[in-house]
């Protein structure tokens, strides 16, 4: 007699093994894509002293007398540099420090080290050359631009699929042991040591991990765009945020200086899916008086603002919006201790002080997290956490590698086969719309997934053979 099975006798949906092919598939997906942002993140942890090391050469320097005052100091640059108006004035931390300066040549931004007493020029190099800014490209967008922003953005969201994923796939169930669970067990083979490697690992940098990649999100093209979208919804958006989302031609460090007034042409900026054309400002034809600048330099000197520390002219975009006033900037990678004041070109007075604490609470909270994801929030504590994430993160992805090669059947990619059938879990459906709502690259990258999973690898045999593929439900993936 045939047995009839109502939704009473079916599993649950997702079960044990559905959740495990998502965690197969979102690591099989992600695992390169992690390794080299944890290298690269893990380069940039130590940016400022990289930096240093690289710019040595320019520093503690023989001064014999007072330096040149600023205002020549910046004429002498742009004699070095032909053709060239004035971007930005990085405050010399020290008297033998050399003098940076920011030109725009070309529409490009060009920083010129100077003798701050002789005005040789050191060195002259465009912002987009500097050996971090390059970390900073691959870290955040794949040297593609948009386009590989994009590709980080998906693979970040899928990465925290598979945390997620990991998480319930470790959950404890009736154990009595810790083995296994919090330590991993060293003596009993290496197809337990690995497994426990990988579960253990995954376990303990989890939360870190899940933290770094939610406050990177902010930088990425689509979901930067898109939370811009709902801060304007919200009545919390801002002419310009203390952070870029997308690929952006301009240093992190002189960012504020330099982004408002470059003349290059933006023919085409990626907003989401959709591709728009921009106009290029129109620059100011107003001469600048660089004598204002050592008049705001004598004012800046005694107020101990965190290096490093930006002058620029009037028509040099601030966070507010194209400015009118001269402006100078803490541009400190510990975002908390920033600064932003406009300042009287005539008397070198501050006319207007913006400090963190002003700022929206929703810049506050993720200027924080960008500063914590940079490691610079709380010292080198910081950057020892961001370590110990970046490798636990590389030996999660060897781990897994060498357990998929041994488990996987010749001929086969080695997915857990899913169950042939269940009934729906409303609540992590719910789940699921939560996250594809919070992570829209997610969502539609899902519905991708599930609709070529439906309609077309299931109706190519040997292809399903090689996925592991049920014939009966799509959903089971």
């Amino acid at each position: 007699m045939l047995k009839i099975e109502t939704s009473r006798n079916l599993k649950p949906w997702p079960d044990y093994r559905a959740v495990w092919r998502w965690h197969f598939y979102a690591g099989l997906f992600c695992i390169p894509f992690v390794i080299l942002l944890s290298i690269t993140g893990t380069i940039y942890l130590f940016k400022a002293e990289i930096e240093a090391w690289l710019e040595r050469p320019y520093d503690r320097l023989i001064v014999n007398g007072q330096p040149e005052i600023a205002s020549r100091q910046i004429r002498a640059a742009m004699a070095a540099v032909p053709g060239s108006t004035f971007q930005g004035y990085e405050l010399p931390q020290s008297l033998t420090d050399s003098v940076r300066v920011i030109v725009n040549q070309r529409g490009k931004a060009k920083r010129v080290y100077l003798h701050p007493q002789t005005l040789d020029v050191l060195q002259s190099i465009w912002e987009e050359s500097r050996f971090m800014r390059f970390i900073f490209k691959i870290h955040g967008e794949l040297l593609m631009g948009n386009r590989g922003s994009a590709i980080v953005e998906l693979a970040s969201s899928w990465a925290i699929i598979m945390i997620l994923t990991g998480l319930y796939l470790w959950w404890p169930r009736g154990a009595n042991r810790l083995g296994g669970i919090l330590y991993p067990r060293l003596s009993r083979g290496s197809r337990i040591f690995w497994r426990d490697i990988h579960s253990v690992t995954g376990f303990w940098v989890s939360g870190l991990a899940l933290f770094l990649l939610l406050t990177g999100l902010p930088w990425a093209k689509f979901w930067g765009d898109y939370f811009k979208q709902v801060r304007r919804l919200t009545g919390t958006a801002v002419a310009r945020q203390d952070w870029t989302n997308g690929a952006s031609p301009l240093n992190e460090k002189v960012l504020a200086a330099v982004a408002g007034n470059r003349d290059q042409r933006e023919s085409k900026q990626s907003r989401g899916f959709n591709v728009r054309s921009v106009q290029p400002e129109k620059r100011t034809t107003q001469p600048v008086d660089l004598a204002s600048v050592d008049l705001i330099v004598a004012t800046l000197k005694p107020m101990g603002l965190l290096a490093p520390v930006v002058i620029a002219p009037p028509g040099v975009r601030s966070f507010e919006g194209k400015s009118v006033e001269w402006t100078a900037k803490s541009m400190t990678a510990n975002r908390p201790r920033r600064v932003d004041l406009v300042m009287d070109g005539t008397t070198g007075d501050i006319k207007s002080r913006k400090d963190f604490k002003d700022r929206y609470l929703i810049d506050q909270i993720v200027g924080t997290g960008v500063a914590a994801h940079e490691g610079r929030l709380f010292g080198w504590p910081n950057q020892l956490l961001g370590l110990i994430t970046a490798l636990g993160l590389i030996l999660l992805c060897i781990s897994s590698v060498i357990l998929w090669v041994r488990r996987r059947e010749p001929g086969s990619l080695g997915a857990p086969v899913p169950a042939a059938r269940h009934r729906m879990a409303w609540a992590f459906i719910m789940i699921v719309l939560i996250l594809g709502i919070c992570l829209p690259l997610f969502g539609f990258s899902l519905i991708s997934v599930l609709l070529l999973d439906r309609f077309i690898l299931r109706r190519i045999p040997g292809v399903a053979r090689w996925l592991g593929l049920s014939s009966i439900s799509f959903s089971s993936v």
